[in-house]
């Protein structure tokens, strides 16, 4: 089955049938957008039958249910997205006028900004995780995968949650740098 295929049945087995799936763009475009109930993937996750696109279009549906249900995280990262948005973006502003201009108000005030969007980061850590869960459950559940498929399902699956976990432990990481940075400045004053 196609990805396209694998997003409108396990779509429609769970009572989402005003969810749209939709080819998108780009290379790595993969995503559900709960605003206007849209799974989107990329043209070759869309078109091909792959073990690889079976997992990613079932991962995207697994937001889709993690919305219908109302998911915890979910709801708590949506929430989010607008003041993470905005804090990220302007937290760099500040932190480099704080570190060039030696004001460690204006370095602290970058530093609660970047820590929004850590917050965000570690929120996104289950949203993702589950929706892998959620995706492995469905796509054996339906038939969609053999049994010697499951173990290359369940790698990309894997190792697609593992990139939120290395921006995490990075974004945590450039957080205790910069208050290291801080505390520093702060000891030389």
């Amino acid at each position: 089955m196609t990805g396209s295929q694998v997003a409108r049945l396990i779509l429609d087995q769970n009572g989402l049938s005003d969810v749209q799936v939709v080819e998108s763009r780009g290379f790595l475009s993969d995503h559900y957008n709960p605003m206007t109930k849209i799974v989107a993937l990329s043209s070759h996750n869309f078109h091909e039958a792959s073990v690889a696109g079976t997992a990613i279009a079932a991962h995207e549906v697994g937001h889709a249910i993690q919305h219908k249900e109302a998911y915890s995280f979910l709801k708590l990262r949506h929430m989010l997205v607008p003041v993470a948005n905005i804090s990220s973006n302007a937290s760099w502003i500040f932190v480099m006028i704080g570190i060039f201009a030696q004001m460690s108000g204006l370095l602290l005030l970058g530093i609660v900004l970047l820590g929004i969007g850590v917050v965000f980061q570690l929120v996104t850590l289950p949203v993702e995780f589950n929706a892998s869960n959620r995706a492995m459950s469905q796509i054996v559940a339906n038939g969609v995968i053999r049994n010697e498929e499951e173990r290359h399902a369940r790698k990309v699956l894997n190792a697609a949650a593992m990139t939120y976990v290395a921006a995490t432990a990075v974004a945590v990481l450039e957080l205790l740098r910069l208050i290291l940075i801080f505390t520093g400045m702060n000891r030389n004053q």
